[in-house]
């Protein structure tokens, strides 16, 4: 038995808002380490689209920014946005064209027509912004007209994705007067997707205030403190301000290391992903202390975090994994393989991803041997008799992390064959390289 190293790929949250960050700052920016991959790329080709440059240098990427905010169109003529099917890049880039001046025309691919988009409209209502939604309201395509954001008050619902906020507060400091963003709504703010566009905006010198509603005044939190902050009780203040541009490097993503880890505590082998910071405010930092729960050994070092197989093999959880959604398939797939059944909850919102990642989830755990039982916010896996063994032929909808999760059973002795492995170019275009010397020293131990 030997350990695996793997290198953590640069994190894709973080690398959607340090280029917007840079491409909304007044010069040249040098951003190293940034993630290849579509969803980036996506991010990228809209900021071109707005007035800003990019030019690959040794260092990185130089990123010259826009002194005015994102240059639209004409109505005849709008800026084209192809978000390809970039959820991300959606729903960030909404709020920030939103700040810009002229019109702007957002569409995409795949399943991106289906997912919803007008609350940041709604939001925006008073601000001298138009839409105009081509198919169905509140989806895109759209048109999107602006004349700057006055600034003043504005509410958000985050019942569908945080990053509604996140693209309002990016937007923010380009507005001519302050923005006091509230959330209203019923759903719990998820905090670290918040407090990485948070991060983001202070690094490149336009820090917002974050209040709380404590015992009925409003007190300052820090940033990257945990909070569970429910609507009514929390809201932003962001005052007019310049980005800076600056040399700013990205820090490896937690998202995309999960599936090696998840790979160390399933065994044969401990697997090291180096590459992560432990103070990350990436809320995907949880699958360290999932894992822990399920019962593998769980440990840092040389400032790599390493996972070891569980004793005896990982256990069930009730978890609630509201704030770290993109780690279900992860988590879900590695309980199909555990002892007793696993709970997760308060992710309601996987049903409107890339796909329906409840309802796929439950039919290739069901697939591959493994018990599925769909819940109102959740699902709850049950573990059965793998097809060890044998080969499965699975089906990942097209989505990336689909792919990249089901990729676990190797772990349980199945040959999985994928309809769309090259989805995972969406967000991880290197994955099946790290992951194949993962595999093979697993089936070197079955072969000692």
């Amino acid at each position: 038995m030997r350990d695996v190293t793997v290198q953590a790929p640069a994190s894709k949250s973080m690398s959607h808002r340090a280029l917007i960050a840079a491409a909304l700052a007044p010069g040249e920016s040098l951003v190293s380490g940034l993630l290849d991959s579509q969803d980036i790329r996506r991010t990228r080709a809209c900021l071109a689209a707005c007035g800003a440059t990019f030019e690959e240098r040794a260092g990185g990427l130089a990123v010259r920014g826009l002194p005015d905010g994102p240059r639209g169109g004409t109505a005849d003529s709008p800026a084209d946005m192809n978000v390809g099917e970039s959820g991300t890049t959606c729903r960030l880039l909404a709020g920030v064209l939103a700040a810009g001046k002229g019109f702007f025309r957002v569409h995409g691919e795949g399943r991106m027509h289906d997912r919803p988009i007008g609350e940041v409209f709604r939001a925006l209502a008073g601000q001298n912004v138009s839409v105009r939604y081509e198919r169905k309201e509140g989806y895109p395509p759209l048109v999107l007209g602006t004349d700057g954001l006055p600034g003043g008050a504005l509410s958000i619902s985050l019942e569908e994705s945080s990053q509604y906020l996140s693209g309002l507060l990016l937007a923010a400091p380009l507005a001519k007067a302050p923005c006091l963003l509230g959330v209203i709504g019923s759903k719990v703010v998820s905090w670290p997707y918040v407090a990485l566009t948070l991060q983001a905006m202070e690094d490149f010198g336009v820090p917002a205030e974050i209040e709380l509603l404590t015992n009925g005044a409003w007190i300052p939190a820090a940033h990257g403190r945990p909070v569970s902050a429910e609507p009514g009780k929390i809201r932003f203040q962001v005052r007019p301000g310049t980005y800076r541009a600056r040399s700013y490097a990205v820090e490896g993503d937690w998202s995309n290391a999960s599936y090696f880890l998840a790979a160390g505590a399933l065994g044969p082998n401990a697997v090291r992903v180096a590459g992560l910071r432990p103070d990350s405010l990436q809320g995907d930092r949880a699958i360290l202390d999932i894992l822990a729960r399920m019962g593998a050994r769980v440990s840092w070092d040389g400032g790599a975090a390493l996972v070891a197989p569980a004793e005896g093999g990982l256990r069930g959880a009730d978890l609630d994994m509201g704030q770290c959604p993109d780690l279900v398939p992860t988590v879900a797939v590695a309980a199909s393989m555990a002892r007793g059944a696993t709970t997760i909850r308060n992710v309601a919102h996987l049903r409107i991803k890339e796909s329906d990642r409840l309802a796929a989830l439950a039919t290739e755990i069901t697939r591959a041997g493994g018990g599925a039982e769909l819940l109102s916010d959740g699902i709850r896996v049950t573990p059965g008799a793998l097809a060890s063994g044998r080969e499965v032929s699975f089906l990942t909808y097209g989505d990336h992390r689909m792919a990249m999760s089901l990729s676990l059973y190797a772990l349980g002795g199945i040959r999985s064959v994928l309809d769309n492995p090259g989805c995972v170019a969406k967000s991880f275009p290197g994955f099946f390289g790290q992951w194949e010397p993962v595999v093979a020293a697993a089936r070197e131990v079955g072969r000692d």
